[in-house]
């Protein structure tokens, strides 16, 4: 693929720069489609006798980034004529930052980890080599791959990155206090007026029935969840998203319904970091709250000695709802301004990292989900399933979500600070400032101006 033009490059930096505030080389030759394409199963080699470097440019940190050390030192003692250089950028948004900063010289890296909502930029900026152009070379086989994994990061029927670390929002409870309550330990509630119900019974002089966290992440999941498109034309899949679709019906019922709940004090506000519920969830202090899958196990940890923890499905408005989750996480992508030995090395590597058993180390060392079915067949799996049994909701959620633009995922090259700006409405709700529909028109007004202003900057 061709890179950007200085003036297209330069006016897509110039816009992403300013609209994502929030947001997460020894060649310079720059490869050409054809010579990208041309991978094959053995090894590439460089013309030298050194082997090849990629430098990987990731966001795990702490326990995470010491699992992906040794996942990279692995690999690297199998592949003698590959030497890959695993280096922490920070989070997602730095991350995405500094690759900005290196597009167009030999600074940045040859293979990144960047969270989903980053895909329609990586696509934009024409710096990468497609996936999928690599699997149509040697005819990989992606048929192991989760589908509704693999779905979000395929775009026009073409593969871009390959999947790594994927998670969704699923509902963790505090069993002891549900049966308190008089509430069945093994029925979580599943509809938007069971949580609502078992908050109120769950509430007392001491523990709220519950409490969100103020991320934009739950209110796309919630929509999903519900068959709901974040943005026009498909969720910005059947053609590019022009418009943002946060304040329609599904949005105003979702807040309506958590403001409701806050309201009757049976719902903490507790802000916007997750953080701060599983806190609060470790604490005692409230009965039910929202995270991730990849905080499974830290949470049943911190409740270790003190409660059960039981795990559901998130909810939905109805029972008979259509829909499902959005995969989270991050993908790999390889850059184009790299060699082509340099390229196809990158490729052993993801490769390599979507293997049955990486991943299931993986998956049982961080909590994110594998991103290949038959990693469940390896037996550390399988004796982590036994110890901790919670994860089973999130697998069967994960097989469960029905597949349409809406489970897919919505895709924008502004999707930070619309997340964001969606963070910023839900606070003005929940502290009485404004009512859900004034608060998501308000919102999704200002996302579709951004939207908009970002599309002048790109050509597609």
């Amino acid at each position: 693929m061709k890179p950007f033009g200085k003036k297209s490059l330069s006016m897509l930096l110039l816009s992403c720069m300013m609209l994502l505030t929030a947001a997460c080389g020894s060649e310079s030759k720059t490869t050409t489609k054809e010579e990208a394409a041309a991978p094959t199963t053995d090894t590439a080699k460089a013309t030298s006798s050194e082997p090849v470097k990629v430098v990987w440019w990731h966001s795990m940190s702490g326990d995470l980034g010491k699992v992906a050390d040794k996942l990279v030192a692995d690999f690297n003692s199998t592949h003698k004529d590959i030497v890959v250089q695993g280096e922490y950028q920070g989070k997602y948004d730095e991350s995405l930052n500094k690759l900005k900063a290196s597009l167009g010289s030999q600074s940045g890296p040859s293979l990144i980890q960047v969270y989903e909502i980053g895909s329609r930029f990586m696509i934009d900026t024409k710096a990468i080599t497609p996936a999928q152009e690599f699997i149509d070379a040697e005819k990989y086989d992606t048929s192991g791959l989760e589908p509704n994994i693999l779905n979000y990061y395929t775009f026009d029927k073409k593969q871009y990155s390959m999947p790594f670390n994927t998670s969704n929002p699923i509902l963790y409870y505090n069993k002891d206090a549900f049966k308190a309550a008089g509430l069945d330990p093994e029925k979580p509630p599943t509809t938007y007026a069971e949580v609502a119900e078992y908050a109120k019974k769950l509430t007392t002089k001491s523990q709220a029935g519950g409490s969100f966290a103020i991320y934009g992440w739950f209110m796309e999941q919630f929509l999903a969840n519900q068959g709901a498109e974040l943005l026009n034309n498909g969720n910005g899949r059947t053609s590019l998203a022009t418009a943002s679709q946060l304040n329609d019906e599904a949005g105003v019922k979702t807040l309506d319904w958590w403001n409701q709940m806050v309201k009757d004090k049976t719902m903490l506000n507790l802000g916007r970091k997750t953080d701060d519920t599983a806190k609060a969830f470790a604490a005692g202090q409230i009965a039910m709250t929202l995270d991730s899958t990849a905080s499974l196990r830290s949470i049943v940890s911190s409740a270790e000695g003190k409660f059960e923890v039981g795990t559901g499905f998130l909810p939905k408005p109805e029972a008979n709802a259509k829909g499902g989750v959005i995969i989270g996480g991050a993908s790999n992508w390889i850059m184009n301004n790299r060699s082509e030995a340099e390229q196809k090395a990158a490729w052993e590597f993801v490769k390599y990292l979507a293997e049955p058993k990486t991943q299931a180390e993986w998956h049982i060392n961080t909590g994110y989900f594998p991103i290949t079915t038959k990693a469940y067949d390896e037996q550390i799996v399988k004796d982590n399933l036994k110890k901790y049994p919670q994860f089973q909701t999130a697998v069967d959620q994960l097989h469960k979500s029905e597949p349409m633009l809406a489970t897919q995922g919505a895709v924008m090259g502004v999707f930070p600070e619309a997340r964001q700006l969606t963070e910023t409405a839900i606070e003005e709700v929940l502290n009485n400032k404004k009512n859900s529909k004034q608060a998501l028109d308000d919102a999704a007004k200002t996302i579709t101006s951004k939207i908009e202003e970002y599309n002048k900057t790109v050509s597609h």
